[in-house]
């Protein structure tokens, strides 16, 4: 197949549809949060459609910006460019008419602090991350993580059209998960990422440093995800399940510590999303209970 010809399936593989899915589910809870109430249709419409073309866009563009590096490792060559199914002026092309679309939906649609917000996120992301963290430093997923962070605030914001306390909970609760979730990856796939040059905790510090850091980082994750409870932005409902997901994850994260199962890396990197995602689900049903 050519790259003057493809097909939708390779457009919506740019979109990164599963990082893409994720990212809205936490700003849609995002948007429950912030009111008592139903979230006004307008904001849960046009927020969720902006903040979704957005972060489609961004994934085109880390497409575009990575696809000498996706062609080497395993995990990346058969995406869409390094195949060829997509040129890189194609993809561009698409990226910015999605970044367009998204901004202008949120812009009108929802409000001027939710569309500026969404596009620092986007360049944070695409840009900072991809062309400059990611190649720079071992630290590239903390610094990074900030970007990937902010869904639910976006969430909040198209509601609300402010910045809540709470609301930055969130975004503390998403960026104290990125290391732990992307590290446990990047200690399955460390010799891709050594082949190509991009300096992952694991290939800088080794996995056994690597390891100690999720541990590090779980903990303190469960800490984290108690302050809602703390703060009264939820309930028992929520700490109950909060922790019970917290001692899973620990559990994970204390396995891949003291013992060298090869399956490990990978199935703590998969629990992570559905951890986070029980989370996010846990807040919202608590969010509505009657005893709230």
């Amino acid at each position: 197949m050519s790259a003057t010809e493809p097909k939708l399936r390779d457009y919506f593989e740019l979109c990164k549809p599963k990082v893409v899915g994720l990212i809205v589910f936490t700003a849609i809870v995002g948007m429950f949060l912030a009111t008592p109430g139903l979230v006004p249709w307008q904001a849960f419409v046009f927020g969720t459609i902006g903040i979704g073309l957005a972060a489609s866009s961004a994934a085109a563009i880390n497409h575009v910006l990575d696809r000498r590096i996706d062609a080497e490792m395993k995990r990346t060559m058969n995406r869409p460019i390094p195949t060829g199914h997509v040129s890189e002026s194609q993809a561009l092309v698409f990226a910015f008419a999605l970044g367009l679309a998204s901004m202008l939906i949120l812009a009108v649609g929802v409000n001027p602090l939710t569309a500026v917000l969404t596009f620092f996120s986007l360049i944070g992301y695409a840009v900072v991350y991809t062309v400059y963290l990611k190649r720079a430093t071992p630290q590239n997923i903390v610094i990074g993580g900030a970007a990937g962070a902010a869904p639910p605030v976006l969430g909040w914001t198209a509601v609300t059209n402010s910045i809540d306390p709470h609301a930055l909970l969130l975004f503390l609760i998403i960026f104290t998960w990125t290391p732990p979730h992307f590290w446990a990856l990047a200690i399955a796939r460390r010799d891709d990422y050594a082949r190509v040059g991009i300096p992952m905790l694991p290939v800088t510090h080794g996995v056994e440093f690597t390891r100690l850091h999720i541990l590090l980082y779980t903990i303190l994750l469960v800490i984290v995800t108690v302050l809602p409870f703390i703060t009264g932005m939820s309930g028992v409902v929520y700490l109950a399940g909060a922790l019970l997901l917290g001692a899973m994850f620990l559990y994970y994260a204390a396995a891949m510590k003291l013992t060298d199962r090869p399956d490990l890396p990978m199935k703590t990197f998969g629990f992570s999303v559905t951890y986070l995602m029980a989370l996010f689900a846990l807040l919202l049903v608590d969010h509505y209970l009657p005893y709230r």
